[in-house]
């Protein structure tokens, strides 16, 4: 059987949340188990950096995304699971694109482009303020992650399309120049049908808006955020719109096609919602305690995660130093003899 080779990372700069699950984790570990799927999973540590000086949040950001993602069920016989950061080749091989990578495909890049945009808007003499180096050249880094183990394909939101195209430019670039197919050109996958959650505002949940509802929180710790969550001034007994409620769109994402129904019709008969409220609250409650439960356990046993992620490594450099000894050798940095 011909496996397509999927690949996805996990920037680690805070807490998972409950969009985080629906939208990424939950589809990649169903895809994980799939027999026709070569899978690989890493937590994107040397992209946190940019952003993030902080090195307690990285640390125990990693610690918590490693811990998230096997306590939900990833099964690491079948998929690599890795640090970026565990991988030297994946810095080295960041460095031979940057030698074959345009500098003005960089300055193209939407993040760089947004932060020239806001220093414009503020009247800034400096173009480049606040650009470090990290974030102007990081869709190489990203290239790299990619092209390292040619993968196939690469889900990510539409946001992220640009990044595969970069990709696919600096492979092809180095296949040109070296004269040959080193490197597998990438597709994006962008899956419409995955949902993007609301926060407790109403917007999209993102730690950016601080909206969101942490996936493992404790249960009374969840109960208070589900009770936060935005809802309108109609009162019991009155007719409510199921497809503009948060909290309905939360509970859909978790229940079965014949609960979302039930709920729907108690929507049209004009639940409370404070009754919604404490609805969704057991349901997650009850759909979480067990992971939850598994979430905990790996934090208070870090060794065993560094074990599995450590396994993970070894299968990981596997597959890049043959790689990168082809690089080094067809870029003349072979060895003598």
């Amino acid at each position: 059987m011909t496996k397509t080779r999927v690949l996805t990372g996990i920037t680690t700069t805070g807490t998972p949340h409950l969009g985080n699950y629906v939208g990424a984790i939950k589809p990649a570990i169903e895809a994980s188990q799939r027999p026709d799927v070569d899978s690989f999973y890493f937590l994107a540590d040397l992209h946190a950096l940019i952003k993030c000086q902080d090195p307690k949040r990285v640390q125990q950001s990693r610690l918590e995304i490693a811990a998230t993602w096997l306590a939900l069920g990833l099964d690491t016989d079948n998929a690599v699971f890795y640090r970026q950061s565990d991988i030297p080749e994946i810095p080295e091989l960041t460095w031979m694109l940057s030698c074959v990578c345009a500098k003005g495909l960089m300055n193209r890049a939407h993040a760089y482009k947004a932060v020239v945009a806001e220093n414009e808007e503020l009247g800034h003499q400096d173009m480049d303020k606040g650009v470090s180096m990290g974030l102007f050249g990081y869709p190489v880094l990203m290239a790299a992650d990619i092209l390292m183990f040619n993968a196939n394909k690469v889900p990510v939101g539409r946001d992220q399309i640009q990044h595969i195209e970069m990709a696919r430019d600096m492979g092809g670039r180095f296949n040109h120049l070296y004269k040959g197919q080193y490197f597998t050109l990438p597709e994006a996958v962008v899956d419409d049908k995955v949902e993007v959650l609301n926060g407790l505002d109403g917007r999209k949940m993102s730690k950016s808006y601080n909206n969101t509802i942490p996936l493992f929180v404790s249960e009374k710790k969840l109960q208070k955020l589900v009770r936060k969550i935005k809802t309108n001034s109609l009162e019991p007994g009155e007719p409510k719109d199921p497809d503009s409620c948060t909290l309905f769109q939360i509970f859909s994402a978790f229940a079965s096609a014949e609960e979302t129904a039930t709920m729907r019709t108690d929507y049209e008969n004009g639940i409370g919602w404070g009754e919604a409220k404490d609805r969704v609250f057991e349901y997650l409650n009850v759909h979480l305690r067990e992971p939850r439960e598994r979430y905990n356990a790996l934090l208070e046993d870090p060794g065993h995660i560094e074990d599995v992620l450590k396994q993970g490594a070894e299968k990981a450099r596997a597959e890049a130093q043959p790689l990168m000894e082809r690089v080094r050798e067809v870029a003349g940095l072979g060895r003598f003899v």
